[in-house]
């Protein structure tokens, strides 16, 4: 009797054993934001799945049909639309050939790639560069993306080598309330009070560049913005700027440097995008409202009125395809008080999966994003960053994902066939496996995917240069053709 006791209690054991086995095996890949690790008691004997590798991905790249895009309807577009005639816009093309040398993609992210007629897609924001002094209000820009610009990484010294070129103060626009606050190092910010609108989650409000609308949901509710003392231009701007967009009879109560004296106003009922202006010698503001039933703003800005001004548009988990979402009349009522001369469009990483190389539905969704920005801010150019390299483990050591250069491929399509400017910010990171380096040197983060503040100071610096060759080009063309 004991050695059949001893014979139930292995056999139980081991089924057990085979049914936690199974269970393992069963987990989903990731939980909690952790990825798992199966056990599979066959995986010596599966036949697994090939794997797509670096060589794979650039052969199917090179067989893969590109897009034939409408070259005569293109440059009928822009002779309308900006008065350039043929001859000039070939000029141009020459012109650049011979600038260059090269046609197409620029592996090393050393210059901007124009897929416009004559290379004019930055003419509009390198024209308001050379004519800032004469203009009543700063150069803009905005600067579009997700979690991998959040905090003012790559903005912020972005930002901080365009104001030191070309002048301009101030951290520019900042949301009423942020999940960033805590670690955005270009401006400090404490809020309370406030209920947040989404369009990641919401498709029923109106909705502008910022993608973030906010109610107060309690009275009192307050915001404090205190400029950051790390870099020169945010120590102190002349101009406050608080913009909402619907308004009853709210009263705000304004703190200006921390002093004594309380300015307390009812702000203008308003069913447009609005701003109430403050100026002066600013260092930190604290506003705290009252009365607020039908209350809704968009967030405060800090700046100068001349100069360069860089706004940080980051929205966590925004792949960009959103953004045709855009609420046309509500992006003219910004114009109006807010004009913007460049929009900077950094999307794509968090789209990249493994095993996906097929971009062409995302290719096409972004054009459309494009066309839609382009109605909603007829007046600025808009310019397309290539994802960063991104790395996953293959054999025990890191290496760039494949996928990585289909989006980059995807990427760059969606710049010719909407005939806008492109930058490779992957060539400019050093091209494959260059994130690993990145990591080594404590310039990204372990999860071998998102920039840290110095790489994105490096990536900054790259985007800089690439902009200022453009803007030679478009300088000695202009000269060249007058």
């Amino acid at each position: 009797m004991d050695k059949e006791d001893n014979l139930g209690r292995v056999l139980a054991l081991l089924l057990i054993a085979l049914l936690v086995c199974v269970a393992l095996y069963a987990l989903p890949d990731e939980m909690f934001g952790y990825k798992i690790k199966k056990v599979d008691l066959l995986s010596d004997i599966r036949v697994k799945p090939a794997k797509a590798s670096l060589d794979s991905i650039k052969q199917f790249l090179q067989q893969a049909d590109t897009v034939v895009v409408d070259t005569v309807a293109i440059r009928e577009s822009v002779m309308q639309s900006t008065g350039i005639d043929s001859t000039a816009l070939a000029l141009r093309d020459s012109l650049y050939k011979a600038a260059y040398a090269v046609e197409g993609a620029d592996v090393s992210g050393t210059h901007i790639e124009d897929y416009s007629p004559g290379h004019i897609g930055l003419k509009r924001f390198f024209m308001a560069l050379n004519k800032r002094h004469e203009m009543k209000r700063p150069v803009r820009i905005a600067f579009m993306g997700d979690s991998f610009i959040e905090g003012d990484i790559l903005v912020a010294d972005f930002r901080a080598a365009l104001q030191k070129e070309f002048g301009g103060r101030g951290v520019g626009f900042v949301p009423m309330s942020s999940v960033t606050a805590q670690f955005r190092p270009t401006v400090g910010q404490k809020m309370e009070g406030w209920k947040t609108w989404s369009m990641l989650n919401d498709q029923e409000q109106a909705y502008v560049l910022s993608g973030t609308l906010f109610e107060p949901d309690k009275e009192g509710a307050r915001l404090s913005l205190k400029n950051s003392l790390r870099y020169p231009s945010l120590t102190e701007v002349s101009s406050v700027k608080l913009l909402y967009e619907q308004n009853e009879k709210t009263r705000m109560q304004l703190v200006l440097n921390g002093e004594a004296d309380t300015l307390s106003r009812v702000l203008p009922p308003t069913t447009a995008i609005t701003q109430n202006i403050m100026t002066g010698d600013i260092r930190e503001v604290e506003y705290i409202f009252s009365q607020t039933e039908g209350f809704r703003a968009l967030g405060v800005a800090l700046e100068d009125e001349s100069g360069v001004i860089v706004d940080n548009f980051s929205l966590r988990g925004n792949s960009g395809m959103i953004l045709d979402r855009l609420h046309k009349e509500r992006c003219k009522e910004l114009t109006e008080i807010r004009p913007y001369d460049l929009i900077v469009l950094q999307y794509g990483l968090n789209v990249v999966s493994e095993d996906m190389i097929e971009y062409g539905w995302y290719s096409q969704r972004m054009v459309k994003v494009v066309a839609h920005l382009q109605a909603c801010f007829p007046q600025a150019d808009i310019l397309l960053l290539s994802v960063t390299d991104r790395s996953h483990q293959v054999d025990g050591r890191f290496e760039t994902m494949p996928e990585v250069l289909a989006m980059i491929h995807a990427q760059r399509q969606i710049a010719k066939r909407s005939a806008i400017p492109f930058w490779n910010m992957f060539g400019a990171m050093g091209g494959e496996n260059s994130m690993v380096q990145y990591v080594e040197k404590n310039w990204a983060s372990k999860d071998y995917t998102h920039m840290g503040f110095r790489g994105g100071k490096e990536l900054a610096r790259a985007l800089m240069h690439a902009l200022l060759l453009e803007k030679e080009f478009y300088d000695e063309a202009e000269h060249a053709l007058h």
